[in-house]
């Protein structure tokens, strides 16, 4: 080779190296995909969270989210701590509903939500789920001096549900099988819909087990309330993302199944379904069900049907 040969092909890798540089810069930033990339450049994640979801996501006496599912998340904020070298990442938490949860997902207000959002089948067309993390069924709250003992006895009365909810599309189409002629009110977080039962505006609310179980703990007077003796399958929970972002996926999943296989989950769990709570100290003294211990042993992401 020439000097002169041997000068330009040196000129070449110097003007180059840059370029090369900048490829594998881009190369990383696409590997962490979107969301883990947003939350990295910002230092911050926002995770939606619930109002009324006890024990789940609520808030306590200071107006402090707290719950199961954000004690979930709080371990997925460990790994991305780790992840993404921040060691100082900061938590920002946003209010979501029943209506708007899914629409703060899709447009990235929420990097992940963690409430008691069920995953099924249609959602699946609009966002992600992590592996379950719980699995409910639907019962129906009525007061006990109400004497409904079945969801037989709900006909012609006024039911309430939660608007925006997979529970209220269920009421209605049981509504319509059974021919039962009820009138569906909806609240708009279960607060109102269980304050709807509380006042008589309606004979019975029908939500997940738990969360129905969390709202009678925590109303002044929990005896005044009984369950109807029937229930439905429900569907599992799972925390929820944007979708098509294996990324952020990846982490969350890690971080539950991590959880699971430790026995740390099972810690969770019994604090709060099995141990007093805030804001009352109340026990829900909720066991697992043999349908989550199984799911506990074979973590899954399918909805109800696949």
């Amino acid at each position: 080779m020439t000097k002169l040969a041997g000068g330009l092909l040196n000129l070449c890798l110097v003007v180059a190296s840059p370029v090369l540089a900048l490829g594998s810069l881009d190369a990383s930033a696409q590997g962490l995909g979107p969301t883990l990339q947003k939350i990295k450049d910002a230092g911050t994640i926002t995770i939606g969270n619930r109002d009324s979801s006890v024990p789940f996501s609520y808030l306590d006496d200071a107006q402090k989210p707290i719950g199961f599912s954000l004690d979930l998340c709080n371990l997925v904020v460990a790994k991305l701590k780790a992840k993404l070298d921040l060691p100082s990442l900061k938590v920002v938490y946003q209010a979501v509903n029943s209506s708007n949860r899914i629409p703060l997902v899709k447009n990235g207000t929420v990097d992940i939500e963690c409430g008691s959002t069920a995953n099924t089948i249609p959602r699946q067309q609009e966002v992600a789920y992590s592996v379950i993390f719980y699995a409910p069924q639907y019962k129906w709250i009525t007061l006990k001096s109400s004497g409904l003992k079945t969801t037989d006895d709900l006909k012609g009365k006024t039911v309430a549900v939660t608007q925006g909810t997979n529970t209220a599309q269920f009421v209605a189409k049981l509504n319509a099988e059974k021919s039962l002629g009820m009138k569906i009110l909806q609240g708009k977080d279960h607060a109102e819909s269980f304050l709807l039962v509380e006042t008589g505006r309606a004979s019975a609310f029908m939500e997940d087990d738990i969360l129905l179980a969390g709202l009678k703990a925590t109303a002044s007077a929990p005896d005044n309330f009984a369950f109807l003796s029937d229930d439905f399958p429900s569907d599992p929970y799972g925390v929820m993302m944007s979708k098509g972002d294996p990324g952020i996926k990846q982490v969350v999943d890690d971080a539950l199944t991590e959880a699971m296989k430790s026995g740390l989950y099972d810690k969770l769990y019994a604090k709060w379904f099995e141990s007093p709570i805030p804001p009352k100290n109340i026990n829900l003294n909720f066991p697992q069900s043999e349908k989550l211990k199984a799911l506990i042993k074979a973590p899954s992401d399918k909805a109800n049907g696949q």
